[in-house]
């Protein structure tokens, strides 16, 4: 397997590919292969600027789910997510419900990712 990171981001392009275009997936792509390198974007709306956030909430939602799996074996999905959505304060353009959407798809694919047998999951 990859990255969990990566695995989660590309998960979640997929699925918001009707509401954010075809071209998302490939936008991850690039955004994935650009993290580290640059900081994430100010503000988030424009496909590629999705692709950024998809990336970002994925890489917080991993960091998240990591710290509370030494707390629980199974962390709370709605524990997860409420802890991400601090931590998102800003949006960009995107309204609260489609950040909230996004932090919602990231938050299962993770916990999906992380539940899994493997070098990753449990």
């Amino acid at each position: 397997m990859t990255d969990p990171v990566d695995h989660v981001a590309r998960a979640v392009a997929r699925q918001l590919t009707a509401d954010y275009g075809p071209v998302l997936p490939a936008q991850v792509e690039a955004a994935l292969h650009m993290r580290g390198l640059s900081g994430p974007p100010t503000r988030y709306g424009d496909p590629v600027s999705v692709a950024s956030l998809v990336v970002s909430v994925a890489a917080l939602a991993w960091t998240v789910y990591i710290d509370l799996r030494k707390r629980t074996p199974t962390p709370s999905q709605e524990v997860l997510a409420r802890t991400v959505r601090v931590r998102v304060e800003d949006a960009g353009e995107l309204s609260h419900a489609e950040r909230d959407r996004i932090i919602d798809i990231v938050v299962e694919e993770t916990a999906r990712v992380g539940e899994q047998p493997g070098p990753y999951g449990a």
